[in-house]
């Protein structure tokens, strides 16, 4: 019966009794980590006689693989490699080390950048700048990032490359070989491992020296500022029963019997501040933001925009030089094109002019005959008076009268002389407003006053009161009119009948056109020869030049207007028609007028 009760008093402990699986960074080597923990282990397996405790020795990315895989229950480590398990994988830390007696949890780990004593030329963490740098590994909390961040504060940056990292690997021992064998210049290693060294007779004392070290109480020299120690953390699956038991039993642990202290919880912030600034796991993610991450990761797209710019920019720039060339050679072709154009039009100008002198060429046979009659007058008169003074005749009346027709005939051969003047002077043109009458009218005078056989001129004018105003040059509608006056007289030499009169009939062309038609009655012209009437160089005239037709046609359509040819609806003959634009008679006009 008393054994049945023990059986039934120790059945729940055989059915509870669950193994425990605790993960150990070992940062040392699997040897040393197993103879330190050792210890605390021992002690554990005491405390919780239900449970079989299993420890597990990795080094840091062993660990990670082993949380993610749910192969441990509980993991110690230390602060760096614990902050990213809690971001990574959601361990959540039941218990701080603390290393020294009455020391404060959240001021435990720290790391010493060791030299030869013999470097005398590094004296400060200032003086490792441009050296090789020996430490565990990236992700050696207290074997690397510690002393890292101290660094970087002081604007010595290996991601610069301030200083040229080597990396040794565990155990951190190697950190001291490569100090020691001059394969680096200095070494981080964590704060206390070097006295332990030198206590424990595998380091000589002296041998080495801890660069920049604080001042703060204690055994141990450091170069760095101290954080949290490491972490004793339950697994995400891990119960809460199971990590609250084991806390309990942890947090009752003599030093004295397992060398080690743990206290409660202590804030971890100072080492995510760290980790932040050094931007490695768990903020790794903030690289991706730098210029750098972001060329490294889009390099092929940055690549590709680059050359597309510079393809952009040498097309622009090549864009930017045709047309500046093609502007210039558009301004010398604009440029040459006003030269011609003012070229022609002096060429045109001086056709106009030959073209009157040679208007007055053929007519200069007549001028000795218009000028004749007044100067025979004068001369008649003046011998007149002379004879009368040598008889003593000579009375107050009689020279008046002389001296008044003297003064008359005088007058008539200047005004023939002054409208051939007029007709010949090369001027610039000068357009003004004058009645077509007016100007039809001074051109027919002009042409009897020359040809002194002319035949008779018949004028009709059937020109509205609207339509009687045109803006011209006077002097080059009266050569186109002289021009047509002479052909018709021409035409009607040929045809035998140089008497004949000659019709100019003004009529509205339209609302806005008046039309002057010259008709003679010659023996007309083939619709051939009429169709051809206006080109340079053609005429029917022996000793014509062909150029009279086309230099009036020219000025007619400089004013707007046209000149064409057509047959007349009566008998024999050619019509030759001048149509100018009419201006428009304004109330300013009338008040003027009235």
């Amino acid at each position: 019966m008393r054994l049945f009760v023990l059986i039934l008093l120790w059945f729940p402990a055989l059915v509870w009794a669950a193994d425990i699986r605790i993960g150990l960074l070992a940062w040392q080597g699997e040897e040393s980590a197993a103879s330190e923990w050792r210890p605390l282990l021992k002690a554990l397996q005491d405390g919780l006689p239900g449970h079989r405790l299993h420890a597990f020795y990795f080094d840091l990315k062993g660990m990670a693989n082993a949380v993610s895989d749910r192969q441990l229950d509980f993991v110690v480590t230390n602060p760096g490699h614990y902050v990213a398990l809690e971001a990574q994988h959601g361990v959540t830390r039941i218990a701080t080390q603390i290393i020294e007696s009455g020391q404060d949890s959240a001021h435990t780990v720290g790391s010493a950048v060791i030299v030869r004593s013999d470097r005398t030329d590094l004296q400060t963490l200032d003086d490792l700048k441009g050296r090789r740098l020996a430490a565990v590994s990236t992700d050696a909390f207290g074997g690397y990032q510690v002393v890292w961040a101290a660094l970087k504060g002081r604007g010595i940056d290996p991601e610069d490359g301030d200083f040229v990292p080597y990396f040794t690997g565990f155990p951190m021992t190697r950190v001291i070989d490569a100090v020691d064998s001059g394969a680096a210049d200095a070494g981080t290693i964590r704060s206390c491992l070097l006295e332990r060294l030198e206590a424990e007779g595998k380091v000589a004392a002296g041998r080495y020296r801890v660069l920049s070290p604080q001042d703060v109480p204690g055994p141990c020299r450091r170069s760095s500022p101290v954080y949290p120690g490491w972490a004793f953390a339950a697994a995400p699956q891990t119960s809460p029963e199971l990590a609250r038991e084991v806390l309990i039993v942890l947090l009752g642990l003599s030093p004295r019997v397992t060398g080690q202290t743990w206290g409660v919880p202590a804030d971890y912030h100072p080492v995510h501040e760290m980790l932040r600034e050094l931007q490695i796991e768990p903020y790794a993610f903030l690289r991706e933001h730098r210029l750098e991450s972001q060329v490294r990761r889009y390099w092929p797209i940055a690549a590709g925009l680059v050359l597309l710019l510079i393809f952009w920019v040498v097309y622009t720039l090549r864009v930017e030089v045709l047309v500046q060339r093609r502007t210039r050679e558009l301004s010398a072709a604009l440029a040459a094109r006003d030269r011609l154009a003012e070229s022609i039009e002096a060429h045109r100008q001086q056709m106009e002019h030959l073209s009157r002198l040679s208007i007055l060429g053929e007519l200069s046979g007549t001028l000795a005959h218009e000028l004749n009659q007044p100067l025979a007058t004068i001369g008649n008169y003046a011998n007149s008076l002379t004879r009368r003074l040598e008889r003593g005749s000579l009375s107050a009346e009689a020279t008046a009268r002389a001296a008044a027709e003297i003064a008359s005939e005088s007058e008539r051969a200047a005004g023939i002389l002054a409208g051939i003047r007029a007709f010949a002077r090369k001027r610039t043109r000068i357009r003004e407003r004058v009645a077509l009458l007016t100007l039809v009218e001074g051109a027919v005078q002009l042409f009897r006053g020359m040809i002194p056989d002319a035949p008779p001129v018949e004028l009709s004018d059937r020109l509205p009161e609207e339509q009687r105003t045109v803006t011209v040059d006077p002097l080059q509608i009266q050569q186109i009119l002289l021009n047509l006056l002479k052909n018709g007289l021409d035409a009607q030499r040929a045809a035998g009948c140089p008497e004949a009169p000659l019709r100019i009939e003004l009529t509205a062309g339209g609302a806005s056109d008046a039309t002057i038609s010259v008709r003679d009655r010659g023996t007309g012209m083939p619709e051939a020869e009429r169709a051809r009437l206006f080109e340079p160089f053609f005429t029917t005239k022996p000793e014509g030049m062909g150029l009279g037709l086309s230099i009036s046609r020219s000025i007619a359509e400089a004013h707007g207007g046209t000149l064409d040819a057509r047959e007349p609806d009566d008998g024999p003959g050619l019509v030759l028609c001048l149509q100018l634009p009419v201006t428009p008679v304004t109330d300013k006009d009338d008040e003027q007028a009235d």
